[in-house]
């Protein structure tokens, strides 16, 4: 299915039937990706009294309950609600779900006792391109990203000036494929989730941040459209599925 798209005044074409997923699914046990110490997602048939909602157990459908966190479990995208003391929910902020979004893949460098990406790295990477969103590879990209355990081990994250350039940028959408823009253990300072949001200034209630994404190598970098879609959860971070499509022509 072929799409012809305006944005900016400049038509797109994009091929719709062609989708380039980049979400992580939810499995509700210990092969799910995880952060934040807590416990493995759940996905069970309902039990009450002598009742089990599975079709192999004798009932007529199968009757799931799921537990899960949006923030540890996987791909989920945030509004600034998420750090704020008034309630934002994302289901509200985000209204739009078609942006025109950069991919870039970036080997984060050393940082004291950690791995970032600075500034300089986001500004070389990207350029002088005016997009919507941008979508954050990091190196090495090994498939163990799609299960990886990453409570207390100190992943990689955005430095301030990072964030605060992409914001300044009017990047609206930000995507990594990290748990957090933010160091794992830094005393709720929340640096680049702050500065992305100008949380001191006019704060910036469409913008969000989707982490926990994973981009295939065989995706190459550059312009794509995005589409960004989200559950329906009136609450500051949803599950999502964001989808990049390979633009045709312009």
């Amino acid at each position: 299915m072929i799409a012809n798209i305006k944005h900016n005044n400049r038509n797109y074409t994009v091929d719709l039937s062609k989708p380039l997923d980049i979400s992580i699914p939810l499995r509700g046990d210990t092969s799910n990706i995880n952060a934040w110490y807590i416990d493995h997602p759940r996905i069970e048939p309902h039990t009450e009294g002598e009742f089990i909602g599975k079709v192999s157990e004798g009932a007529s459908t199968n009757f799931n309950d799921v537990w899960f966190n949006p923030h540890a479990h996987g791909t989920h995208t945030e509004c600034v609600g998420h750090i704020t003391e008034e309630f934002h929910s994302v289901n509200k902020n985000l209204d739009r779900f078609f942006f025109l979004a950069e991919l870039v893949t970036i080997a984060p460098e050393k940082y004291q006792n950690d791995f970032v990406i600075s500034r300089k790295q986001m500004q070389y990477a990207l350029g002088d391109k005016k997009r919507d969103a941008v979508v954050i590879r990091t190196l090495p990209n090994l498939k163990d990203k799609l299960s990886r355990q990453y409570s207390n081990t100190n992943p990689p994250y955005l430095l301030e000036q990072t964030a605060e350039f992409l914001a300044t940028g009017n990047i609206e959408h930000l995507l990594v494929d990290l748990p957090s823009v933010d160091k794992e253990k830094d005393n709720g300072a929340l640096l680049a989730h702050n500065a992305f949001w100008n949380t001191t200034g006019n704060i910036r209630k469409n913008a969000t941040i989707t982490e926990f994404v994973f981009v295939p190598n065989s995706i190459k970098d550059g312009t794509y459209f995005l589409n960004l879609q989200t559950a329906p959860f009136e609450n500051d971070a949803s599950p999502s599925r964001p989808v990049l499509y390979e633009i045709l022509e312009e």
